[in-house]
């Protein structure tokens, strides 16, 4: 625990705020939304953050794992994370910009152009540039009378400067892309090692060297975005001309539909297929219900049946895949990639070991790894210091948060400290990955602020109020 005289002494500035939000992405812009909405004042809001935009992660990670602007996301029109009323949805806000039909037989996803949009509309709306702070924050600490201390260092001078606030909020989203232990090893071995791509990181020189010259490629991973890394290296095939062979090394082959009888879904040649993350019920149904009553331990078992690594079933990509498998250009195979190294030419060369089969050796011009984005929160140096300082974990070892997202064993007096989206898997919620998940969060976040009187309750007539401000894009 500090006070301010210990950073008084450390020479540290101090500014004050009445809500912090650490991070700056979709988490954050969807809690300051709901508190902007529900009467905070910018002038007692404070981000900090070290990306420009709130959805700078989002469209990145996007634009590497090859979805493009006109691509749809895996959602749906209820998780409007720019409008917190969910209506109009996406797909009618498209049909009046396009001035066509067409967009509401789509109601079903969400174009990523879109999306992108209405989150900087609604950026603007809430005066996120005058909350915005470009900095980096390094700890939170419980601060001598309530409250907290955030410790932050400015991106242009590393200066270090201080924030006293009654309430912060976390969200940092995932450290970053998994790097699988014989990814990592042949990178420090080699340096960047072009041969080896991460799918959430750039590597569009792949795709444009397979075009140029013939070549194999090995594709890890049997969720969406390894979907849609076959289906980029399918469309150049077809459009570019490119000769490439494909690999599709599976840890787990899916040959049909898998899980309890109670939760089946359907699946075949590797794939499991669900048009969400986790089913609708996860969310406000059954499956909910259930899951505000089990423990932490009874969570995680449930998240680990209904979730999963999984992908949308789209018709288009599976009569590519066929096509492809007819022409023996594609080939999936169950095992793991073993022993992974450069030849003299440069080339890959790596043992499929494949179950009970005899290890065999391969060859590869290029490796593309889409098992995911690393989920180690403690990669974080801001939560493994979180931790430290006494935050509890979970049974999947996520930071352990009330149904209120509050984090046990942290409150300050009267000050909260919260924390949502990926790094608090296996609470009450399961979908906290998504949009729909960030907003429900926020809006359990803004209830309980508001049973502390930080802002008020957004009832039907505020609700109604705020709601025509948004529609003529008025300040909240």
């Amino acid at each position: 625990m500090w006070d301010d005289a210990l950073l008084a002494a450390a020479g540290i500035p101090i500014t004050d705020a009445h809500v912090i939000s650490i991070g700056g992405g979709l988490g954050s812009f969807a809690v300051v939304d709901f508190l902007r909405i529900a009467g905070v004042e910018a002038s007692q809001i404070r981000v900090l953050s070290r990306l420009a935009a709130p959805y700078d992660t989002f469209a990145a990670l996007a634009r590497a794992s090859q979805l493009r602007p006109e691509d749809r996301l895996r959602s749906d029109s209820s998780s409007t994370i720019d409008n917190v009323w969910g209506w109009p949805g996406y797909a009618l806000c498209e049909a009046w910009t396009e001035r066509s039909l067409s967009p509401l037989w789509r109601v079903v996803t969400e174009p990523i152009l879109t999306v992108v949009a209405g989150v900087q509309r609604e950026a603007t709306r809430i005066g996120w540039g005058d909350m915005l702070v470009g900095c980096r924050a390094e700890v939170v600490r419980r601060r001598a009378g309530g409250g907290y201390l955030v410790l932050a260092s400015r991106l242009d001078d590393t200066a270090l400067f201080a924030v006293r606030c009654q309430h912060a909020y976390v969200a940092l989203g995932y450290p970053g892309p998994r790097l699988l232990p014989d990814t990592a090893a042949l990178r420090e071995q080699y340096g960047a090692c072009p041969q080896v791509a991460n799918a959430f990181e750039p590597h569009e020189h792949v795709y444009r060297q397979l075009v140029r010259s013939p070549g194999r490629v090995v594709v890890r991973g049997a969720g969406i975005t390894a979907s849609r890394i076959l289906e980029r290296l399918i469309h150049d095939r077809d459009t570019l001309g490119a000769r490439t062979e494909v690999l599709h090394v599976f840890r787990h082959y899916v040959p049909g539909p898998v899980g309890p009888p109670w939760f089946r879904r359907a699946g075949g040649d590797g794939f499991a297929y669900q048009p969400f993350n986790f089913p609708r019920a996860a969310g406000g149904g059954q499956l909910r219900r259930r899951m505000l009553a089990m423990t932490s331990e009874e969570r995680a078992l449930l998240i680990a049946t209904i979730g999963g690594t999984t992908t949308a079933r789209r018709r288009r990509w599976q009569r590519q895949l066929s096509r492809a498998r007819r022409e023996q250009w594609y080939r999936a195979v169950v095992g793991r990639v073993g022993e992974l190294d450069l030849d003299g030419s440069g080339r890959l060369r790596f043992v499929l070991f494949n179950g009970g089969a005899a290890p065999r050796p391969e060859a590869a011009d290029f490796l593309i790894d889409a098992t995911g984005l690393d989920d180690t929160i403690t990669r974080h140096p801001l939560i493994a210091d979180l931790v430290d300082c006494g935050a509890g974990l979970n049974a999947l070892g996520r930071l352990d948060v009330e149904p209120s997202f509050e984090l046990r064993t942290m409150r300050s007096g009267a000050g909260r400290l919260y924390a949502s989206g990926a790094a608090t898997l296996g609470g009450a919620l399961a979908p906290v990955d998504s949009f729909w998940g960030l907003m429900h969060a926020a809006m359990e976040i803004t209830d309980d602020l508001a049973d502390q009187g930080t802002c008020e309750f957004p009832g039907v007539m505020r609700s109604l109020t705020q709601w025509w401000r948004w529609m003529r894009n008025r300040p909240p």
